[in-house]
């Protein structure tokens, strides 16, 4: 039977190589009169020293794991392109009458009574869509605002009597609430995953934001250079189709719920309302005041822009505040009690650059205050009614726009145009004050 025999080194030169730090060298052996190798040392990586190591991958950024997750991108295309008229309809229907009829009296009154309309039936609709789902209420319900906002044309267009332009404009208070709806769809979605859904929330406010500032330069641009019925039509077709798009999606649609016990939104938001009532008093005298005063110093052409600056500044604090640890609601109500002394005393000065630059700060306060007040909407309402708690709290802060607007102008023709920015400064006061209380309340049940 043959053996195996080493070689000797000297015939074996490779093996003296690999000692020196060169390739390794095989062991070989000899079986009878055949040289075969025993085993192959496995070859050392070689690596430049100049080279660098490979870097890790960086991890999605928020934003980006979040629209990661099915359905998501879809939803909310219809949902953006849905709430872009949501800025419109009333700057359109108001330089569309004036503009055929030759009176904002009349105007502002059918804007006014359309606003009461939809604080009363908006909550209604939204209830419906909790218990039926979002696809079978909202698509019929946006069908009859649609129509409504084809007849106010109409009628305008026509010279039909007043109280017909009241009916149809009355009758767009079907219009569903499309950030609400986008909401609960982002809570069913993220359930146990509260970083992300505080992002989602931050991303819902920066759209609403960006909608309000879009939609009436939209709207403006549309009444004058295209023709005055333009705006309202466009807004008509945007909702619509934003509305289609939307309900197509229904793999992310909350199930219905036929029937929730416990206490109504209503009641289990009582503590929040008012604080919603409030905020909404802040934003109505803030813009009316602003536009007052810009118009007060011949600068009137300059109040689309400034107030756009808001708006911006408040949409990119809300992206902003959606990669970061949210804060708790005292906190943001304090941040921006203290922006709305910034305007009050920017508009002092008498320039526009302050006044501009107050504005803006005002606006990035204003961003975490609506996102963590929302998300508190979620934990006081349950799941099945969360879309009609998110109009409730809607319809509270377009009832407080409504008021401020009333009482900053009252205010601007007997103070002026600089004192009346003490109006926001004080409503802010009191939102901190009912934001503590209801904080309080939730947190320390018993002190509550």
């Amino acid at each position: 039977m043959p053996t195996a025999t080493p070689l000797p080194a000297s015939t074996a030169p490779s093996a003296t190589r690999g000692a020196s730090g060169a390739r390794p060298a095989p062991l070989m052996a000899v079986t009878g009169t055949t040289l075969v190798i025993a085993s192959a040392p496995a070859r050392p990586e070689h690596r430049s020293p100049t080279a660098r190591p490979p870097r890790p991958a960086r991890a999605p950024g928020p934003y980006r794991r979040l629209f990661a997750l099915p359905g998501t991108r879809g939803f909310t295309t219809g949902n953006l392109i849905a709430r872009l008229p949501m800025g419109m309809f009333g700057v359109s229907a108001v330089m569309m009458i004036a503009g055929q009829r030759g009176s904002y009296a009349l105007a502002g009154a059918v804007v006014a009574v359309g606003l009461a309309a939809t604080a009363l039936v908006a909550p209604w609709t939204a209830r419906l869509v909790d218990r039926h789902g979002q696809a079978r209420v909202a698509l019929p319900a946006t069908l009859i605002a649609v129509l409504g906002s084809l007849s106010l044309v109409a009628c305008v267009r026509t010279g039909a009597p007043a109280w017909t332009l009241f009916a149809s404009y009355a009758a767009t208070a079907t219009t569903p609430n499309i950030g609400g709806m986008s909401r609960a769809r982002w809570t069913g979605l993220l359930k146990g995953d509260p970083a992300a859904h505080h992002t989602a929330m931050s991303f819902e406010q920066a759209a609403d934001e960006l909608a309000f500032m879009l939609g009436p330069v939209a709207a403006a641009f549309l009444c004058t250079a295209v023709f005055p019925e333009a705006g309202t039509l466009a807004g008509a077709a945007l909702l619509l189709t934003g509305m289609l798009v939307f309900t197509a999606h229904r793999a992310t649609e909350p199930p219905p719920v036929a029937a929730v016990r416990g206490p109504s939104p209503l009641r289990s938001l009582g503590r929040l309302l008012p604080l919603f009532f409030v905020l909404g008093t802040m934003f109505g005298s803030l813009e009316i005041t602003s536009v007052a005063h810009l118009g007060g110093q011949g600068l009137g052409a300059l109040s689309g822009p400034v107030l756009g600056l808001q708006a911006a500044g408040s949409c990119a604090a809300g992206l902003l505040y959606g990669t970061l640890r949210p804060r708790p609601l005292p906190t943001c109500l304090a941040a921006l009690a203290a922006a709305m002394v910034l305007p009050w005393a920017a508009a002092a000065t008498g320039s526009v650059l302050p006044l501009a630059l107050a504005l803006l700060a005002a606006g990035m306060a204003t961003a975490p205050v609506m996102v963590t007040a929302m998300s508190r909407i979620h934990t006081a309402i349950p799941a099945g009614r969360l879309n009609e708690g998110m109009t409730l709290a809607v319809t509270a802060i377009f009832a407080g726009i409504a008021a401020g607007s009333a009482t900053a102008g009252a205010a601007i023709d007997h103070l002026g145009t600089t004192a009346p920015y003490a109006l926001p400064a004080a409503a802010a006061l009191v939102a901190l004050g009912l934001g503590s209380t209801a904080f309080r309340a939730v947190n320390h049940p018993a002190a509550g």
